[in-house]
């Protein structure tokens, strides 16, 4: 008898030590705190973007006071969820920008906003479920995120035009959320996808960072799947861009700079190889790190923009 109450003792341990496990790795990756900047203007942490701080801080301070609308929506799960709408002008299609990875849509989409100006679009920068004003705790990589990027194409046809013509595009893991978004049935106003620097999937870019860190992912990447469903209570490995990229019809333009060290410019290249679309294009910005393809070459990517969808 004292056997099988040592065993069961002995199991109950390994069980409470894999929940804890997990629940470490789950806050690590998934969860998000409350942020609040103390400095006036956020923007990334990192040597490869001081370059651009004058232009970020720049970009900053014109969508702050450029015309804008304050716009939000509830998320499937009861999430407000926010952003700001820029109308440039009239008759000219929406492009609808998600953000990336713990960021928000003023530090990470700002220079967007100039870009759209540029190429002759309006545009709506989203804060991502637990980014900027929107609420949440928890980020999923895509997965719901996908589903809040369809929510607010939803708000664009009925709140804002029915004939909207809408591109839908971000950075990083909002270029990742695009493209999951764009494997699904969307509306014919829908007329293209805008993906810079994203991922293939969940599972590979949290692999690849374990990988940096010199943690093996053999290892640890059950705990952090396994922290996920439990605390965060979604599935990581359920759906990827590069899989939702093979169901895809729309036209998928791809921005990866060539010197990218956090998302590799391999995935862009496997994303557009994946990509079943009859149109589609893959713009390598030659010595841009992570995010930071436009401004390293604003005059490539904006002609890129404009020759892409001009032709779409």
């Amino acid at each position: 008898m004292d056997i099988f109450v040592n065993i069961a003792l002995i199991l109950s341990s390994l069980i409470l030590l894999a929940l804890i496990i997990a629940f470490v790795c789950y806050m690590l990756v998934f969860y998000v705190a409350p942020k609040k900047s103390k400095e006036e203007y956020d923007v990334p942490n990192g040597k490869i973007y001081e370059p651009f701080y004058e232009d970020m801080i720049r970009w900053i301070k014109e969508g702050r006071s450029l015309p804008h609308r304050d716009i939000s929506i509830t998320s499937f799960d009861g999430l407000r969820l926010y952003g700001r709408y820029y109308h440039f002008f009239d008759g000219a299609p929406i492009e609808l920008i998600m953000h990336g990875y713990r960021g928000s849509a003023e530090r990470d989409l700002s220079g967007a906003i100039a870009r759209c100006r540029k190429v002759g679009t309006n545009v709506i920068i989203v804060d991502q479920r637990c980014g900027g004003r929107s609420e949440g705790r928890t980020t999923t990589f895509g997965i719901r995120e996908s589903r809040d990027c369809r929510a607010w194409i939803d708000y664009i046809i009925n709140e804002i035009d029915p004939n909207a013509k809408i591109i839908i595009g971000g950075v990083s893991m909002g270029a990742s959320t695009v493209m999951i978004c764009a494997g699904e049935e969307l509306p014919e106003n829908v007329i293209g996808v805008l993906a810079d620097c994203g991922y293939t999937s969940a599972k590979a870019i949290i692999k690849k960072v374990m990988r940096d860190i010199k943690i093996p992912p053999a290892l640890l990447y059950p705990f952090v799947r396994l922290g996920a469903i439990i605390y965060g209570r979604f599935d990581p490995e359920a759906t990827s861009p590069v899989e939702q990229l093979k169901k895809s019809r729309l036209p998928v333009i791809f921005f990866h700079g060539d010197t990218d060290g956090f998302v590799p410019c391999d995935m862009s290249r496997e994303n557009f190889e994946a990509c079943a679309s009859e149109k589609k294009r893959l713009v390598i910005i030659e010595g841009a790190g992570h995010g930071i393809a436009f401004p390293v070459d604003p005059e490539k990517y904006i002609v890129a923009v404009r020759e892409f969808f001009g032709k779409a």
